[in-house]
């Protein structure tokens, strides 16, 4: 008689095949190492075990056989009817939403972030640094280059910060699927939920009701855990952007007065990394003067004099109070 499987049974499912994908990965990775070298493999591994995950749902979710977790806790996958197994089409987008879209997600995003700092670092540092941003690209972030290039400054730190929020949400939106799982039994991956998959179990009682009451019991906890992440989260936030605010003011006053005292004494001065009138002067081990702000940013990238090339730990700075050139 079959019987909906219940949580333990797709916990253990999904573990099984966890295991076999983590296998199959190593192998396909030890082999394009062994092949092409270490720097290949470094460069390829994220497509390594794309194309692991494909060939393991593809030899067995897509073309209509269990895979080695399902057979392991004896069930089968069925649609919404829980009736027939799913379409091929109903497995197709499983096996797509469960393996191709993570990794264009991560890649998009990556690429996406990575393109829209560097513009921002071309446009502060290009006088200085006319190679900066010259080096390979991929066919991926030329064609988001194009699409970032039209944007205004105020556009692409909108985008920045909506990318930053969209990459903190998505494990925060797997940790609530779990947790629905763990209350519900139902769906444990989400590419299940979307495709509508559920299982069905051959061959056993039907599972103690403990063991979905202790689920459930889990799945409460994991909920009110997640709450109180995203307060924490969301708390932090709220700091961060209340200090960043105070610095802009209190940077604005120190500008005003610092702009006061050079018109008195007649005397300007520019930082040559964002062109502006230098504010909180700050002297590198070499001698030439920036912006406390633009010299740190600097160093986040390269530990290097931006006009003599000369290299410097950051630690070496030195800020320099009451300076009046």
């Amino acid at each position: 008689m079959a019987v909906a499987a219940g949580p333990a049974e797709l916990v253990r499912c999904g573990q099984k095949d966890e295991l076999y994908r983590s296998g199959l990965r190593s192998g396909a990775g030890t082999a394009l190492h062994g092949i092409a070298g270490a720097r290949r493999w470094l460069e390829w591994r994220r497509e390594v075990e794309l194309l692991s995950d494909v060939a393991y749902f593809t030899l067995s979710t897509l073309a209509g056989y269990q895979t080695l977790g399902e057979e392991y806790v004896n069930i089968i996958q069925v649609d919404s009817t829980k009736k027939r197994v799913p379409a091929f089409l109903r497995r197709a987008i499983f096996v797509s939403l469960h393996t191709v879209l993570p990794y264009c997600l991560e890649k998009g995003l990556l690429h996406l972030e990575h393109e829209l700092q560097a513009e921002a670092d071309e446009s502060r540092t290009s006088q200085s640094s006319p190679a900066l941003g010259l080096a390979s690209r991929t066919p991926v972030r030329n064609w988001i280059q194009k699409q970032v290039g039209p944007l205004t400054e105020q556009q692409k730190k909108t985008v920045l910060q909506m990318v930053y929020v969209l990459r903190q949400c998505i494990p925060l939106l797997h940790r609530l699927h779990l947790a629905v799982f763990y209350i519900s039994g139902t769906f444990y991956h989400l590419s299940k939920r979307i495709a509508g998959i559920t299982y069905l179990r051959f061959g056993r009682l039907q599972e103690d009701e403990s063991i979905r009451s202790s689920y459930k019991f889990l799945g409460i906890i994991s909920l009110f855990h997640l709450l109180l992440t995203i307060g924490v989260q969301m708390y932090s936030f709220k700091q961060k952007q209340r200090a960043r605010q105070e610095w802009k003011l209190h940077r604005n006053l120190a500008h005003q007065k610092n702009t006061t005292k050079e018109k008195t004494t007649g005397r300007h001065s520019r930082c040559t990394l964002c062109l502006e009138e230098r504010r909180h002067t700050t002297a590198t081990p070499c001698g030439h003067l920036f912006c406390w702000e633009c010299i740190t940013a600097w160093c986040n990238t390269r530990t290097e004099c931006p006009l003599c090339r000369e290299k410097f730990h950051p630690q070496k700075l030195i800020y320099l109070c009451h300076y009046q050139l």
